[in-house]
Order: structure tokens, then C-alpha cells, then sequence
């Protein structure tokens, strides 16, 4: 793909039949708990991604079998345990592989480096490693972010570990699912009731649960999990919700109809629950709390430009850990759309709405910083307003490849650079 694309406003209802990919989420819980199983799992519905294509290289690297029989499916054949790697794992920008994976290496017998590109340099992983200490996880890490280098012994030991999960979910879910191969039963405690997207906490407990194994949640901020290991399973992924949210957004911003093949409440990750935002649409709320929901509020954001009234975002502070400092990301965007358009006010965004924007043509290079985040938001933006380049598109990879093909589907024109 070129180094920009301009979309070309639409001039009615976007209608059509369009299916995001697969979740990254559950692909990369899948994958590594298939990986962790003993036997042969068939995963299917797979995200093929550049965030699922580290975690299934990394796990090659570790003794796992992968394989990739067709675009949306992989076979997955382990024997229960993972083997240190002949050289460090290079996972890019994905932070799901990357947490997932760090607490996985300390079930190793031997040596794991972690590493990634420079913006992974850049995203925290101490609360992790402080958890994995309580384990008996020895790791080096001097900046607090990666490369991690954990020195595996085989296994970890079982008790209590409290974890600050105030950036991010993931920490929890790393814990827990390198538990069951824990020496006894692990009960997991929240320093604090802060957690980023509770929601993908539920994610992993189901996966947990269909590849065998036994946790549970047994407080508002605690799980306990039980020895045992996993068993290899049959395992059908649901579609990407935070790819939906385009979707949807793209439906109410031209008034046309989008078939995604299910229903919005049928998704059960934590970014689905933005649609019920979405279908108010021009009347957002003037204040949405968007930490539960955190990869749906680039959509959202875009969105309120349109809108009859201001919003603000609230519960957002973790988004400037993400890819980017998203918060910061958003507000520089929409203002050199138009100046004063949004602004940060600490760790809120506040967005202008102004529905007059739609039909008016202002020529807009659009900054990406190698987010697929922003760079799929933003096309929203395109839909409605004249001259909106988006820079570096191919950053969609990250998640969604074919993103821009999914939009001329639906009849929106794309010009290549600009």
C-alpha cells in the first residue's frame, strides 16, 4: 500500500454486508493456552494479523507446533510444556503476545528474552514482573519496559500474588493463565479496585475454562486458580468488537445499514458495549467514561466530532500506554482538522461537536503514529468531511489487513497517496 490514502466522502447510506476479522483478543488467549495444552487444538475464525502472526512465531520458537491449514483457522500442537528459545522473541508492538508470553516464559527451564519494536520500549510491564516476583519468577528489566528477560525454572509456585492492574488488564490475565501450571493453587489480588477493561479479565477465564482448566473469580477484585493444566480443545473465536465499532460507527454517521453477520449483543468482549453509544448518536452523552471500553474510544472520539454537543471522555488515562499516547493522539488529529475542534483537559479528552462539519471540505494530512487505532478511526472522519488523508494505512495490519478493502466493499472511493 501507498504512504497515505485519501478517502473520498460518500454521498448517501453506506449498505452492505461487511464481517470484521477475527478477535485479537481471544486469538492470542487461544493460541498460547492451546500452545500451553497437551495434544492438537483447531482453532477457527482466527485473527491473521501482525499482533496473532508474533504470538504463533514466538510459540514455534518454543517447541509448539502451529499450523495455518487456511486464512481464518490454525492447528495447534503441544505437549504441555514450553522450551526456551535459541534466540530472544521479537514481538513487535503487541501487547497482548508480549504480557501473555512473559509470564508464560517463567514455566520454561531456561533462559526467555522478550523484545519488541521501539514503541514496546516504550509500554509498561513492571506491575507484571513485581507480580511474577511473588512467584518466584526471577526477571531483569531496567527500564520497566521491555526487553524482559525471564529466568524460567520449569515452573512457578502456587500462593497469593497481589497485582496493581491499573494500566492494564493484562497483567491479571498473564497470571492467570500461567497458573494452572502453578505447583499449587494461585489466589490473585488487585492492589486497589483499578483495573484497565475488567471485561477482558472475563475473556480469559472463559478461554481458561474451555481448554480445561479451573479458575475462578471470587471477589470484585481477586481469582483463585487451581493445578492442573490444559487439555487441547475445538475452539471457534468470535469476530473483533473493537473492529465492529468502525462498523457501526460508519452505519449512524451516513444513516445506512451494515450487516456484520451478528448481532451487537451477541459479542461478549468489552468493547461491544459501545454500541449502545454509537446508536445515540447525534446525541452522544455529554460524558462517556471510556476505561471499560478503552480501543473503542478512538471511534467514539471521531464520532462526537459530529455530534450535536460537546463530550468528554473520561477514564482514559490508561490510553496513553497504549500504541500511543492515544489521548494525545486524538486531540492533536481532530484539532488540526479544525483548530479547537478537541483538546486535553488532564487525562480527558474533550471533543466539539458540530454536525455542520459533515459536507465541508478541510484538507487534513492525518498523523497515524503507527496506530492501526487511529488510522481506522480516522477514516471515519473521511466519510463525511472533503480532503482526509490518512498516513501510513498499512499500520492496519496490526489487527485488521484488510481494512481498506473491507471500505471499498462497501463503495467508499479511496484514492492512493495525497
Amino acid at each position: 500500500m501507498s504512504d497515505a490514502v485519501t478517502i473520498i466522502p460518500v454521498t448517501g447510506p453506506i449498505r452492505g454486508v461487511a464481517h470484521p476479522p477475527g478477535s485479537k483478543s481471544i486469538t492470542n488467549r487461544a493460541l498460547l493456552l492451546a500452545g500451553l495444552a497437551t495434544g492438537t487444538s483447531h482453532l477457527t475464525g482466527v485473527l491473521k494479523s501482525d499482533d496473532t502472526a508474533h504470538m504463533a512465531t514466538a510459540l514455534r520458537a518454543m517447541g509448539v507446533m502451529v499450523a495455518e491449514p487456511d486464512a481464518t483457522s490454525f492447528v495447534v500442537t503441544g505437549n504441555g510444556r514450553l522450551l526456551a528459545p535459541s534466540a530472544p522473541l521479537f514481538l513487535g508492538n503487541a501487547g497482548t503476545a508480549t504480557r501473555f508470553l512473559t509470564a508464560a516464559a517463567a514455566l520454561v527451564d531456561g533462559k526467555v528474552v522478550l523484545d519488541g519494536d521501539a514503541h514496546m520500549h516504550k509500554r509498561p510491564i513492571a506491575p507484571l514482573l513485581a507480580a511474577l516476583r511473588q512467584l518466584g519468577v526471577r526477571t531483569d528489566c531496567p527500564t520497566g519496559c521491555p526487553p524482559v528477560t525471564v529466568h524460567g525454572a520449569g515452573g512457578i509456585a502456587g500462593g497469593r500474588v497481589e497485582i496493581d492492574a491499573g494500566l492494564s488488564s493484562q497483567y491479571v490475565s498473564a497470571i492467570l493463565m500461567a497458573a494452572p501450571r502453578a505447583s499449587g493453587p494461585v489466589d490473585i489480588r488487585l492492589t486497589g479496585q483499578d483495573i484497565g477493561a475488567k471485561g477482558y479479565v472475563t475473556l480469559t477465564l472463559a478461554a481458561m475454562a474451555a481448554f480445561g482448566a479451573t479458575a475462578r473469580e471470587t471477589g470484585p477484585g481477586s481469582w483463585l486458580v487451581t493445578p492442573g493444566g490444559y487439555r487441547a480443545t475445538d475452539f471457534l473465536i468470535e469476530p473483533d468488537a473493537s473492529a465492529a465499532t468502525y462498523l457501526w460507527a460508519a452505519e449512524v454517521l451516513t444513516g445506512g445499514k451494515i450487516d456484520l453477520g451478528l448481532p451487537a449483543t451477541a459479542f461478549t468482549q468489552p468493547d461491544a458495549r459501545a454500541y449502545a453509544m454509537i446508536a445515540r448518536f447525534p446525541n452522544l452523552p455529554a460524558e462517556i467514561d471510556g476505561s471499560q471500553m478503552q480501543d473503542a474510544v478512538p471511534t467514539l472520539a471521531v464520532l462526537a466530532a459530529f455530534n450535536r454537543t460537546p463530550v468528554r471522555f473520561t477514564g482514559i488515562a490508561n490510553l496513553r500506554v497504549k500504541e500511543c499516547d492515544r489521548v494525545a493522539a486524538l486531540a492533536t488529529e481532530l484539532a488540526r482538522i479544525r483548530p479547537g475542534l478537541a483538546w486535553e483537559d488532564g487525562d480527558d479528552l474533550v471533543v466539539m461537536g458540530d454536525p455542520e462539519l459533515a459536507g465541508q471540505t478541510l484538507p487534513t494530512r492525518i498523523e497515524t503514529y503507527v496506530d492501526h487505532r487511529i488510522a481506522m478511526s480516522f477514516a471515519l472522519a473521511g466519510l463525511k468531511i472533503g480532503g482526509i488523508t490518512i498516513l501510513d494505512p498499512g499500520c492496519v495490519a496490526k489487527t485488521w489487513p484488510e481494512y481498506w478493502d473491507v471500505l471499498r466493499g462497501l463503495g467508499v472511493a479511496l484514492s492512493q497517496g495525497g
